[in-house]
């Protein structure tokens, strides 16, 4: 084997239980209407997600889960699966509004290291089909700080949409491709309401 990243983010010394438990009840202490940091305690404690637990220690790259469903049916999702494998996780079960959203990104960005926060999380759908909440939501996140980076992992089946979110100020895209061949893109991703 041969490492190929030199960042040590992922060493369970970072993520220590109690600590994290702590900062839990803090920040859920601070926002006890935001229903986005309940649903992302859960993902950190219960699902062991460490962005999630990024989030709570104020560090490093923190999801901002937003999409209910998708508009494709991944062999490998997971949190959606209609054959006998059981997804890892839920796929996170209301649709935050955008001050939700942006609450907990201008926090993350305004303290964490390194900060980050990202869209197109594990526990979500497609968040290219939620554009309107979450474009709102990045103009609110830059109207109030400027540091960090603003992020969407996606599967961009919608360029209109990716256009719109770069005219309200994101940052960056990685896009899931796990073949440039039509046959195997589609055998793995069976897109609902978009094509290779």
């Amino acid at each position: 084997a041969r490492r190929v990243d030199p960042r040590v983010r992922q060493n369970p010394r970072f993520y220590d239980v109690d600590r994290l438990k702590a900062e839990g009840r803090r920040m859920l202490g601070r926002y006890p209407r935001n229903r986005l940091y309940r649903h992302l305690s859960h993902c950190a404690l219960t699902y062991n997600c460490l962005a999630a637990k990024n989030l709570f220690m104020q560090r490093w790259e923190a999801p901002l889960p937003t999409a209910r469903s998708c508009n494709a049916r991944c062999i490998g999702c997971l949190s959606d699966q209609e054959s006998d494998c059981v997804a890892s996780h839920s796929r996170i079960a209301f649709k935050p509004d955008a001050d939700e959203i942006a609450e907990v990104g201008i926090h993350h960005l305004r303290r964490a290291r390194e900060a980050m926060v990202s869209f197109g999380q594990g526990c979500e759908g497609e968040p290219l089909l939620e554009t309107a909440p979450i474009a709102r939501a990045v103009r609110l996140m830059r109207r109030n700080v400027s540091r960090g980076t603003i992020h969407m992992n996606t599967n961009a089946s919608m360029p209109v949409n990716i256009k719109k979110l770069c005219e309200a100020g994101i940052d960056s895209f990685r896009v899931s491709l796990n073949s440039p061949d039509k046959k195997y893109y589609e055998s793995y991703f069976r897109p609902l309401s978009y094509r290779f």
